[in-house]
């Protein structure tokens, strides 16, 4: 999680700091929006050299630091 936690630290301006964030918080409600998440799937896809499958491409998948680890596991099987 914590390559997660970074990629998320480097695309997306949220309200707090990364460290301050569990891993089940709601990154849209301390400021992810639809074009950040577009950037943070693309980074993501760059670091683990995966494609989200367009059936993930949602708010739930992006929603916590938790939903984007498990989204990765899948595409990662």
């Amino acid at each position: 999680m914590d390559r997660i936690r970074a990629i998320v630290a480097q695309t997306v301006k949220l309200s707090k700091d990364i460290s301050d964030i569990s891993d089940n918080d709601d990154l849209y409600s301390l400021g992810l929006t639809s074009l950040t998440t577009v950037n943070l799937m693309l980074s993501i896809e760059d670091e683990f050299d995966i494609e989200f499958d367009d059936n993930m491409l949602s708010r739930q998948t992006f929603e916590s630091i938790t939903s984007l680890a498990e989204a990765i596991d899948e595409l990662q099987d």
